[in-house]
């Protein structure tokens, strides 16, 4: 009975999945990090991720050792490894808050939860993590590179709250349920005013209210709708059906209008930074001893991945503006 107990707990151990270690053998810090931006450069991840670590293990308070966390964030994200990225951007945050290179933990965190964000017919917890992230990045480092690359990022998940709403919107409108449909177009308009589903959401508030007998709330939504997108299909649509009801909006449509060319939610690692040229691998002293074969394979090791400057800076985007409302003269 105890052996066959001894040979079930063996069979559960050996099934658990063990992330791979290297054993301990000191080496110079300079070749530790070589070859794990070597293995970075080579797209090896987890030998990238097993390096960087052994740099904290043999040098725990080295200048090195503080650059590895950076590079382990990373390519446990290239490795769509979010959990372990986001928990080495942490650790980094909490060790080192001050220091400059705090810029890129930070970015690196919301790009892991950008990434988890999932389409619009599923929960969308990752989204609202992902914006949270990403404005804190903004307000943060406004004049980065990173700031830079987050607000484009935070455009496309406001379009992704924006078509949850949507969606949620259009499904009370055919289940009957008017009044919770038109709370959802509200917010639409209210919240995320500056994204591709203002129009729709408009033309469906204007239907909402016309269904609710509420003719000048239709009226003036329709009237919002031409004011800012009078080119619009479905400005066109709510033209036809104000027009059907007696209520002529004061701005036809134009001719030959085109309606906003929504494209698909988008996740791009080619587009995300690299870690900063401070994190850059060491030149490789020219007495390193190599005291393994996998070391004596890496004397050559080249530099890890380049990136602008830490201390980079960009112009700041105008802020989009929201929509106007039509002039409107009292009798």
């Amino acid at each position: 009975m105890a052996a066959a107990c001894a040979l079930a707990l063996s069979a559960c151990a050996s099934n658990k999945k063990s992330k791979p270690r290297l054993a301990y053998e000191e080496r110079p810090v300079e070749l530790l990090y070589a070859t794990g931006a070597n293995r970075l450069d080579r797209r090896q991840w987890a030998q990238a991720v097993a390096y960087f670590q052994e740099v904290e293990r043999q040098h725990p308070y080295s200048e090195w050792s503080r650059r590895s966390i950076l590079m382990q964030a990373y390519a446990h994200y290239e490795s769509n490894d979010y959990a372990e990225a986001i928990a080495d951007a942490d650790r980094f945050i909490q060790l080192y808050p001050g220091n400059p290179t705090a810029a890129y933990a930070h970015y690196i965190k919301s790009i892991c939860y950008f990434e988890q964000i999932v389409d619009v017919n599923r929960d969308q917890a990752a989204t609202g993590q992902a914006l949270e992230s990403l404005r804190d990045v903004v307000q943060r480092y406004p004049r980065t590179e990173y700031a830079s690359d987050a607000r484009l990022k935070i455009d496309m998940v406001n379009d992704q709250l924006a078509g949850k709403d949507m969606t949620i919107g259009r499904w009370y409108l055919r289940q009957g349920d008017t009044l919770a449909a038109v709370n959802r177009f509200k917010t639409v308009v209210d919240r995320y005013q500056t994204t591709t589903h203002t129009p729709e959401a408009l033309y469906r508030l204007v239907e909402s209210y016309l269904t609710l007998g509420l003719l000048e709330e239709a009226r003036r939504n329709g009237a919002v709708l031409g004011y800012n997108y009078p080119g619009d299909p479905w400005y066109n649509d709510a033209y036809k059906l104000l027009t059907s009801k007696g209520l002529r909006p004061a701005v036809e449509p134009k001719a030959g209008g085109r309606g906003f060319m929504r494209l698909p939610f988008s996740k791009d690692k080619q587009q995300t930074v690299r870690p900063p040229g401070a994190v850059l691998a060491p030149e490789k002293p020219a007495d390193a001893a190599t005291t393994s074969t996998e070391a004596a394979a890496t004397t050559q090791a080249a530099p890890g991945p380049t990136a602008p400057a830490e201390t980079a800076s960009a112009e700041v985007p105008r802020k989009k503006k929201g929509l106007r409302l039509p002039f409107t003269r009292k009798d």
